[in-house]
């Protein structure tokens, strides 16, 4: 579709409704689900619920064949989503919040139908789950979240700074410790790939970087090759010799599925952004995505020929500061922001030749730069089939939540 067929497209659909909002293309959508159960070679993928921000959709997603089962990124929104039904929750990250792992420990307490796995890399935020489930009186089931960074040299680290756990003796202590304590029941691994899933490989205008990260994605799934069996089979060891069972290794995500899904020792993988396919993941070579979230900006002011102003647009996306952490304005077409200005708080200048052709009242329509601070933004999303809206559905934060 060109890039005029699906301006006329999205204005069709939302027709007078006055700007600042945000869309999710439930064709793009489903197309990108689609396309990501495809590279993820039979293994069953898990929602990355940080992506999407939203229970409506998370349903539609768990609901397409091939998904299975959230990974949510606090033990407190792992509740949100077991009140609203979905059962099946692996907590992505440690947590310090006691009151949220108290509320985990109530619901198991409360023969809640739902699981929530919850994550720990150390004694000390293990003991802060199994304080919880002391308190109550139950067993919580925990995952042991693993460092996958390549490490070339020593003390050069290329990935994310995520988990102390990153050998197999490392690993086998701290399932040992787990499996010692009676209210922690240790029944999952996880590794996220950071370094290979987050990292475009195919930067325009960039070819050096590009086969610079290319090779060091190859060499970062070459080591995962040899090291994670190791520590997966030492921490089935530990688990099994406690009596218990391992039950799942968890890893990839949006950037990397089709490469992780050779490593023998994973039985899941994991996607989020690769849904509404932010601008990020326009620069990986493995992925034909379809921009699946959008929002919509009113113009409010023309100070100049050729210049525009829209209402708001300063929707950073987190990571390291720079130019590609802004939203990108894509339709119409031949908008650009300014060097000087950027993205702002509360106004956007915009130049290009689409410009003179805009008035006050007119829309103008951005991609953010990553998937799941777009939410947070917006209280709800239009869902567009086709071009009409057929749904008009709360945000996390349009149900008063905030989960951070």
């Amino acid at each position: 579709m060109t890039a005029e067929a699906a301006y006329r497209r999205l204005e069709t659909a939302v027709g007078d409704r006055d700007a600042p909002f945000a869309v999710v293309d439930l064709d793009a959508l489903h197309a990108n689900a689609t396309a990501l159960v495809a590279q993820a070679g039979g293994l069953p993928v898990r929602v990355a619920s940080k992506s999407v921000r939203c229970v409506e959709v998370l349903r539609r997603v768990l609901a397409m064949p091939g998904w299975q089962g959230v990974l949510a990124f606090t033990p407190a929104e792992a509740c949100h989503l077991a009140a609203a039904g979905i059962d099946d929750l692996l907590v992505a990250y440690p947590s310090a919040d006691r009151g949220a792992l108290l509320a985990v420990a109530r619901r198991v307490a409360d023969g809640r139908p739902e699981r929530i796995v919850l994550m720990v890399d150390s004694v000390e935020g293990a003991a802060l789950v199994a304080a919880a489930a002391r308190e109550v009186g139950v067993r919580l089931p925990v995952a042991i979240d693993v460092d996958t960074a390549l490490r070339p040299v020593r003390r050069v680290t290329v990935g994310v700074l995520r988990s102390p756990v990153r050998t197999p003796g490392q690993a086998a202590a701290l399932a040992r410790s787990l499996s010692a304590d009676p209210h922690l029941d240790l029944v999952a691994l996880m590794a996220y790939d950071a370094q290979v899933a987050g990292v475009g490989d195919n930067v325009p205008g960039r070819p050096a970087r590009s086969r610079a990260v290319r090779v060091m994605q190859a060499a970062s799934l070459r080591e995962l090759a040899g090291r994670l069996p190791e520590v997966v089979a030492a921490v089935r060891a530990e688990v099994e010799g406690a009596g218990g069972s391992l039950e799942l290794v968890n890893a990839g995500g949006t950037g990397s599925l089709d490469r992780i899904a050779a490593n023998t020792a994973v039985t899941e993988l994991s996607a989020g952004s690769g849904l509404f396919a932010p601008t990020l993941f326009d620069t990986y070579r493995s992925l034909a995505l379809r921009p699946a979230a959008l929002f919509a900006l009113p113009v409010v002011r023309r100070p100049a020929p050729g210049v525009v102003t829209v209402l708001g647009g300063g929707y950073v996306a987190s990571g390291p500061a720079g130019r590609d952490r802004l939203p990108s304005p894509v339709l119409p077409a031949g908008l650009r922001l300014t060097g000087t200005e950027g993205a702002g708080e509360v106004q956007t200048p915009l130049r290009g030749a689409a410009a003179d052709r805009l008035r006050i009242g007119d829309r103008v329509w951005f991609r953010h730069t990553k998937a799941g601070e777009l939410c947070e933004r917006f209280d709800r999303l239009l869902l567009v089939e086709g071009d009409a809206v057929v749904d008009e559905v709360p945000t996390y934060r349009g149900e008063g939540r905030a989960f951070a």
